[in-house]
């Protein structure tokens, strides 16, 4: 397992069996993406938990790399991120 993608489920108490939900629209996730990629500006602490969100195989290819969504998966994770307080 990837270090990012052990971060998140440890997070949020999730196990390898659990069904983890897409951020943005609810179906299964199969990515732990970074909101904030080296390659489009992120730091190098981009395994941080304010820098991860899990999405669906549908919304990573049209949203995870592209910069006019990534306001929108800021807010997304934010909402999430208060959910667990």
């Amino acid at each position: 397992m990837k270090k990012h993608t052990k971060i998140y489920m440890e997070y949020f108490g999730y196990t390898i069996a659990d069904f983890i939900p897409c951020e943005s629209c609810g179906s299964q996730a199969v990515d732990i993406h970074h909101i904030k990629a080296r390659g489009m500006g992120g730091s190098k602490t981009a395994d941080r938990i304010e820098n991860l969100m899990a999405l669906c195989r549908i919304c990573h290819d049209t949203m995870g790399d592209t910069k006019s969504y990534r306001e929108y998966l800021e807010e997304k994770h934010e909402q999430k991120m208060n959910l667990t307080k």
